[in-house]
Protein backbone atom coordinates (compact mmCIF):
# COMPACT_ATOMS: atom_id res chain seq x y z
CA UNK A 1 0.00 0.00 0.00
CA UNK A 2 0.73 3.77 -1.09
CA UNK A 3 2.05 5.19 2.37
CA UNK A 4 -0.68 8.23 3.55
CA UNK A 5 0.58 10.20 5.75
CA UNK A 6 -1.55 10.87 9.36
CA UNK A 7 -2.38 14.23 8.60
CA UNK A 8 -4.63 12.69 5.41
CA UNK A 9 -8.05 13.64 6.04
CA UNK A 10 -8.74 9.92 5.64
CA UNK A 11 -6.29 8.19 7.18
CA UNK A 12 -8.09 5.52 9.93
CA UNK A 13 -10.37 4.54 6.51
CA UNK A 14 -7.34 3.65 4.63
CA UNK A 15 -5.52 1.66 7.32
CA UNK A 16 -8.78 -0.35 7.55
CA UNK A 17 -9.39 -0.51 3.62
CA UNK A 18 -5.68 -1.95 3.78
CA UNK A 19 -6.09 -4.18 6.03
CA UNK A 20 -8.86 -5.51 4.71
CA UNK A 21 -7.11 -5.65 1.54
CA UNK A 22 -4.26 -7.87 3.32
CA UNK A 23 -6.94 -10.25 4.67
CA UNK A 24 -8.53 -10.71 1.37
CA UNK A 25 -5.01 -12.10 0.30
CA UNK A 26 -4.37 -14.17 2.93
CA UNK A 27 -8.14 -16.32 2.19
CA UNK A 28 -9.77 -13.98 5.74
CA UNK A 29 -11.96 -12.57 3.78
CA UNK A 30 -13.54 -13.33 0.51
CA UNK A 31 -14.17 -9.93 -2.37
CA UNK A 32 -18.11 -10.14 -1.40
CA UNK A 33 -16.57 -8.82 2.11
CA UNK A 34 -14.78 -5.73 1.08
CA UNK A 35 -18.45 -4.94 -0.96
CA UNK A 36 -20.26 -5.23 2.39
CA UNK A 37 -17.69 -3.53 3.89
CA UNK A 38 -17.70 -0.33 1.71
CA UNK A 39 -21.39 -0.23 2.10
CA UNK A 40 -20.75 -0.16 5.85
CA UNK A 41 -18.35 2.79 5.81
CA UNK A 42 -20.66 4.82 3.55
CA UNK A 43 -22.94 4.67 6.31
CA UNK A 44 -20.58 5.35 8.97
CA UNK A 45 -19.86 8.70 6.90
CA UNK A 46 -23.31 9.70 6.88
CA UNK A 47 -23.53 9.24 10.70
CA UNK A 48 -20.36 11.05 11.04
CA UNK A 49 -17.83 8.59 12.19
CA UNK A 50 -18.82 8.55 15.74
CA UNK A 51 -20.94 6.70 18.34
CA UNK A 52 -24.19 8.87 18.37
CA UNK A 53 -26.54 8.90 21.75
CA UNK A 54 -28.99 6.90 20.29
CA UNK A 55 -25.93 4.13 19.54
CA UNK A 56 -24.87 4.26 23.41
CA UNK A 57 -28.61 3.50 24.85
CA UNK A 58 -28.41 0.58 22.18
CA UNK A 59 -24.88 -0.24 23.30
CA UNK A 60 -25.81 -0.32 27.04
CA UNK A 61 -29.26 -2.46 26.16
CA UNK A 62 -26.83 -5.19 24.43
CA UNK A 63 -24.96 -5.67 27.26
CA UNK A 64 -27.62 -6.26 29.63
CA UNK A 65 -29.33 -8.63 27.09
CA UNK A 66 -26.15 -10.42 27.39
CA UNK A 67 -25.73 -10.36 31.23
CA UNK A 68 -28.95 -11.80 31.21
CA UNK A 69 -28.75 -14.50 28.65
CA UNK A 70 -28.73 -18.04 29.93
CA UNK A 71 -25.89 -18.56 26.38
CA UNK A 72 -25.06 -15.91 24.92
CA UNK A 73 -22.98 -16.40 21.34
CA UNK A 74 -21.24 -14.07 19.74
CA UNK A 75 -20.94 -14.81 15.42
CA UNK A 76 -17.93 -14.05 14.08
CA UNK A 77 -17.31 -14.14 9.88
CA UNK A 78 -14.45 -12.96 8.21
CA UNK A 79 -14.75 -9.31 8.38
CA UNK A 80 -15.21 -9.14 11.81
CA UNK A 81 -12.23 -11.35 12.40
CA UNK A 82 -9.87 -8.83 10.11
CA UNK A 83 -11.84 -5.69 11.36
CA UNK A 84 -12.23 -6.34 15.59
CA UNK A 85 -10.94 -9.67 16.52
CA UNK A 86 -8.71 -7.58 19.25
CA UNK A 87 -12.14 -6.17 20.20
CA UNK A 88 -13.99 -9.57 20.04
CA UNK A 89 -11.81 -11.03 22.60
CA UNK A 90 -12.10 -7.99 25.20
CA UNK A 91 -15.70 -8.46 24.95
CA UNK A 92 -15.36 -12.42 25.93
CA UNK A 93 -13.35 -11.36 28.17
CA UNK A 94 -15.68 -9.04 29.78
CA UNK A 95 -18.30 -11.60 29.86
CA UNK A 96 -16.66 -15.01 30.18
CA UNK A 97 -19.73 -17.14 29.60
CA UNK A 98 -20.09 -15.47 26.39
CA UNK A 99 -19.64 -17.89 23.40
CA UNK A 100 -17.15 -17.14 20.17
CA UNK A 101 -18.41 -19.18 17.18
CA UNK A 102 -17.36 -18.74 13.71
CA UNK A 103 -20.40 -18.87 11.16
CA UNK A 104 -19.75 -18.18 7.38
CA UNK A 105 -21.56 -18.18 4.22
CA UNK A 106 -18.83 -18.27 2.29
CA UNK A 107 -17.01 -21.35 4.12
CA UNK A 108 -13.67 -23.47 3.15
CA UNK A 109 -11.81 -25.07 5.92
CA UNK A 110 -8.58 -22.56 5.22
CA UNK A 111 -11.00 -19.63 6.14
CA UNK A 112 -12.29 -21.56 9.04
CA UNK A 113 -8.75 -22.27 10.31
CA UNK A 114 -7.49 -18.80 9.22
CA UNK A 115 -10.77 -16.95 11.22
CA UNK A 116 -10.07 -19.31 14.04
CA UNK A 117 -6.15 -18.28 14.38
CA UNK A 118 -7.18 -14.53 14.14
CA UNK A 119 -9.43 -14.99 17.23
CA UNK A 120 -6.84 -17.36 19.39
CA UNK A 121 -3.66 -14.57 18.25
CA UNK A 122 -6.02 -12.18 20.53
CA UNK A 123 -6.48 -14.03 23.58
CA UNK A 124 -9.96 -15.63 22.66
CA UNK A 125 -9.39 -18.52 24.37
CA UNK A 126 -12.29 -21.23 23.02
CA UNK A 127 -13.28 -20.91 19.42
CA UNK A 128 -16.66 -22.88 18.59
CA UNK A 129 -17.81 -23.24 15.02
CA UNK A 130 -14.92 -25.60 13.77
CA UNK A 131 -16.80 -28.76 12.90
CA UNK A 132 -20.84 -27.62 13.14
CA UNK A 133 -22.89 -30.50 13.64
CA UNK A 134 -26.17 -28.68 13.64
CA UNK A 135 -28.58 -27.02 10.89
CA UNK A 136 -30.91 -24.43 11.33
CA UNK A 137 -34.03 -24.71 9.60
CA UNK A 138 -35.30 -22.78 6.60
CA UNK A 139 -31.42 -21.82 6.08
CA UNK A 140 -29.82 -23.88 3.34
CA UNK A 141 -26.70 -22.31 2.88
CA UNK A 142 -23.62 -22.89 5.18
CA UNK A 143 -24.93 -20.05 7.21
CA UNK A 144 -26.80 -22.90 8.82
CA UNK A 145 -24.60 -25.31 9.92
CA UNK A 146 -23.65 -24.40 13.46
CA UNK A 147 -21.69 -25.82 16.58
CA UNK A 148 -24.48 -27.79 18.90
CA UNK A 149 -22.02 -26.35 21.84
CA UNK A 150 -22.85 -22.77 20.50
CA UNK A 151 -25.57 -21.08 17.97
CA UNK A 152 -27.36 -23.97 18.38
CA UNK A 153 -28.85 -23.70 21.65
CA UNK A 154 -28.12 -19.92 22.08
CA UNK A 155 -30.88 -17.92 23.82
CA UNK A 156 -29.24 -15.27 22.66
CA UNK A 157 -26.98 -14.43 19.37
CA UNK A 158 -25.08 -11.47 19.20
CA UNK A 159 -24.71 -10.89 15.09
CA UNK A 160 -21.97 -8.24 13.72
CA UNK A 161 -22.64 -7.37 10.39
CA UNK A 162 -25.50 -7.87 8.04
CA UNK A 163 -26.56 -10.95 7.81
CA UNK A 164 -30.45 -10.58 7.81
CA UNK A 165 -31.61 -14.28 6.51
CA UNK A 166 -29.79 -16.14 9.46
CA UNK A 167 -31.12 -13.09 11.88
CA UNK A 168 -34.52 -14.10 10.57
CA UNK A 169 -34.08 -17.58 10.59
CA UNK A 170 -32.95 -17.59 14.31
CA UNK A 171 -35.72 -15.44 15.58
CA UNK A 172 -38.02 -17.89 14.53
CA UNK A 173 -36.64 -20.26 16.86
CA UNK A 174 -36.87 -17.69 19.52
CA UNK A 175 -33.36 -16.39 19.80
CA UNK A 176 -33.03 -13.05 21.15
CA UNK A 177 -31.17 -10.70 18.68
CA UNK A 178 -28.44 -8.23 19.07
CA UNK A 179 -27.09 -6.84 16.24
CA UNK A 180 -24.34 -4.52 15.12
CA UNK A 181 -24.99 -3.12 11.56
CA UNK A 182 -24.12 0.58 10.66
CA UNK A 183 -27.29 -0.17 7.63
CA UNK A 184 -30.20 1.00 9.95
CA UNK A 185 -32.36 -0.22 7.05
CA UNK A 186 -31.22 -4.04 6.63
CA UNK A 187 -32.89 -6.72 7.47
CA UNK A 188 -30.50 -7.61 10.09
CA UNK A 189 -31.61 -4.33 11.99
CA UNK A 190 -35.01 -4.56 11.23
CA UNK A 191 -35.12 -7.75 13.19
CA UNK A 192 -32.70 -7.14 15.87
CA UNK A 193 -34.24 -6.96 19.70
CA UNK A 194 -31.50 -4.69 20.08
CA UNK A 195 -29.94 -2.65 16.94
CA UNK A 196 -26.40 -1.29 17.11
CA UNK A 197 -25.81 1.06 14.67
CA UNK A 198 -22.54 2.13 15.19
CA UNK A 199 -19.13 0.83 13.75
CA UNK A 200 -18.07 -2.75 15.15
CA UNK A 201 -15.36 -1.99 16.69
CA UNK A 202 -16.24 0.73 18.78
CA UNK A 203 -19.69 -1.12 19.70
CA UNK A 204 -17.80 -4.08 20.63
CA UNK A 205 -15.49 -2.19 23.08
CA UNK A 206 -18.21 -0.09 24.55
CA UNK A 207 -20.37 -3.31 25.09
CA UNK A 208 -17.72 -4.38 27.01
CA UNK A 209 -17.08 -1.74 29.04
CA UNK A 210 -21.28 -1.59 29.79
CA UNK A 211 -20.87 -5.43 31.09
CA UNK A 212 -18.54 -5.11 33.38
CA UNK A 213 -20.90 -3.90 36.07
CA UNK A 214 -23.46 -6.33 35.61
CA UNK A 215 -20.24 -8.80 36.62
CA UNK A 216 -20.73 -7.89 40.45
CA UNK A 217 -24.92 -8.09 39.97
CA UNK A 218 -26.08 -10.08 37.35
CA UNK A 219 -29.17 -9.68 36.10
CA UNK A 220 -31.96 -12.86 36.41
CA UNK A 221 -31.43 -15.58 33.76
CA UNK A 222 -33.55 -15.47 30.72
CA UNK A 223 -34.38 -11.84 31.60
CA UNK A 224 -34.88 -9.16 28.57
CA UNK A 225 -36.47 -6.03 29.00
CA UNK A 226 -38.18 -4.46 26.13
CA UNK A 227 -36.05 -1.79 23.94
CA UNK A 228 -37.30 0.67 21.49
CA UNK A 229 -35.66 -0.73 18.36
CA UNK A 230 -37.90 0.57 15.98
CA UNK A 231 -36.86 4.26 17.58
CA UNK A 232 -33.74 3.30 17.69
CA UNK A 233 -33.23 2.53 13.89
CA UNK A 234 -35.28 5.62 13.55
CA UNK A 235 -33.08 8.05 15.52
CA UNK A 236 -30.58 6.96 13.16
CA UNK A 237 -31.85 7.62 10.07
CA UNK A 238 -33.05 11.45 12.11
CA UNK A 239 -29.15 11.34 12.21
CA UNK A 240 -28.19 10.73 8.88
CA UNK A 241 -30.80 13.47 7.47
CA UNK A 242 -29.88 16.29 9.85
CA UNK A 243 -26.96 15.91 8.97
CA UNK A 244 -27.20 15.62 4.69
CA UNK A 245 -29.57 18.90 5.48
CA UNK A 246 -26.99 20.47 7.17
CA UNK A 247 -24.12 19.88 4.44
CA UNK A 248 -26.94 20.46 1.48
CA UNK A 249 -27.34 24.60 3.33
CA UNK A 250 -23.72 25.20 3.73
CA UNK A 251 -22.44 27.60 1.67
CA UNK A 252 -19.99 26.72 -1.03
CA UNK A 253 -16.65 27.82 -1.21
CA UNK A 254 -15.83 31.50 -2.56
CA UNK A 255 -15.40 31.57 -6.20
CA UNK A 256 -16.52 28.18 -6.46
CA UNK A 257 -19.74 26.36 -6.94
CA UNK A 258 -21.90 29.09 -8.03
CA UNK A 259 -23.85 28.51 -11.27
CA UNK A 260 -26.00 31.26 -13.58
CA UNK A 261 -24.65 34.38 -14.85
CA UNK A 262 -22.68 37.06 -12.86
CA UNK A 263 -24.85 40.19 -11.78
CA UNK A 264 -22.83 44.14 -11.13
CA UNK A 265 -22.74 45.34 -7.47
CA UNK A 266 -25.62 47.63 -6.95
CA UNK A 267 -27.75 47.80 -10.07
CA UNK A 268 -29.07 44.45 -9.94
CA UNK A 269 -28.23 43.90 -13.91
CA UNK A 270 -26.32 41.01 -15.30
CA UNK A 271 -22.99 42.17 -16.22
CA UNK A 272 -21.35 41.93 -19.66
CA UNK A 273 -19.05 39.20 -20.28
CA UNK A 274 -15.91 39.97 -22.08
CA UNK A 275 -15.44 37.17 -24.99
Amino acid sequence: MTRVPRSHPRFASLLVRARLARASKNGLVVPEGLIAHGRAEAFDYLLGERTTPGARRAERMAARYIAGARWPVLSVNGNVAALAARQVAELARAWPSLKVEINLFHRTPQRVRAIAAALRREGVVEVLGLRPSVRIAGLPSDRGRVDARGIARADLCVIPLEDGDRAEALQRRGVRIVAIDLNPLSRTARVADVPVIDELSRALLRIAQELRPWRRRPPSAGSFPRFDAGGARQEALRTIRRRLNRRSLAAPPRGRGRSGPRRSRGTGRRSRRTP
